[in-house]
């Protein structure tokens, strides 16, 4: 019987991150959730045979505590995928507050990086790992009230395509997967305060925006092509969205 393949998925108590686990653990990983919440993850890997261990990306501590859980559990790490991260607000440059800009720095951009590190070691060891990084469309185009947002994922992005550079010649497989519009329960209720009206109001009028279980599919395909295969980038945007800007609405 081989070594069981480990997948970490950070901010997996809900959303895409709880798709990708729940897609992960199909594929035949053992699937360590990582998240703010131990009563939802340890749920969650109770009904996926996997591991929950609570974790805040934005902390040191905290992080080192997971990739040291890890460490002994048995098996290897072949995949990371981070997926904590999020959006607050929609204030204009002119007003928005460094609080908030910072807080998405450190979620989106420094939690990314903080896991990253910790768990290259053992993604190398592994032979054959994958970092996979859910950043978003924002990541790649700039637009009206979504100044700390996509400045934090371009960040990301540019994260992520330097490490991509500087593993080059050793056996880990950077991926970036740019998701624009995904329906979830929480994304954009936290973005606009727990507002329930404003957060509808993103989706109004579109019939099928994505839902978390087609960015899982994305996960799962990019990290079981062969290991010779690097997908760097996967821009997936729902069809009603052709652009950032262009949304087809329909109205009753």
């Amino acid at each position: 019987m081989g070594v069981r393949d480990i997948a970490v998925v950070t901010g997996a108590s809900s959303g895409i991150g709880e798709a990708t686990a729940r897609r992960l653990a199909k594929e035949g990983f053992h699937v360590v959730l990582a998240a703010r919440r131990a009563d939802r993850l340890i749920k969650i890997a109770e009904e996926l045979a996997g591991t929950a261990i609570v974790c805040d990306v934005t902390s040191d501590a905290s992080v080192a505590a997971l990739a040291a859980a890890v460490a002994e559990l048995d098996g290897r790490v072949t995949l990371l995928v981070n997926n904590a991260g999020g959006a607050i607000g929609t204030d204009y440059v002119e007003a928005g507050a460094v609080a908030d800009w910072q807080a998405m720095f450190d979620v989106n951009v420094l939690g990314t990086l903080r896991v990253t590190q910790a768990f290259l070691p053992a993604l190398v060891d592994s032979g054959a790992g994958t970092v996979v990084v859910i950043s978003s469309t924002a990541g790649l185009i700039v637009y009206e009230g979504g100044g700390g947002y996509a400045a934090a994922k371009h960040a990301q992005t540019a994260l992520t395509e330097t490490l991509r550079l500087e593993l080059c010649g050793r056996p880990v497989r950077v991926v970036e997967i740019d998701p624009g519009m995904v329906r979830t329960d929480e994304f954009a209720l936290n973005r606009f305060g727990g507002d329930p009206d404003k957060a509808a109001a993103v989706y109004a009028g579109v019939a099928e925006p994505l839902v978390a279980d087609d960015i899982a599919d994305c996960v799962a395909w990019v990290a079981t092509r062969p290991h010779h295969v690097n997908i760097d980038r996967l821009v997936v945007r729902p069809l009603a969205q052709a652009a950032q800007h262009k949304v087809h609405r329909v109205t009753s």
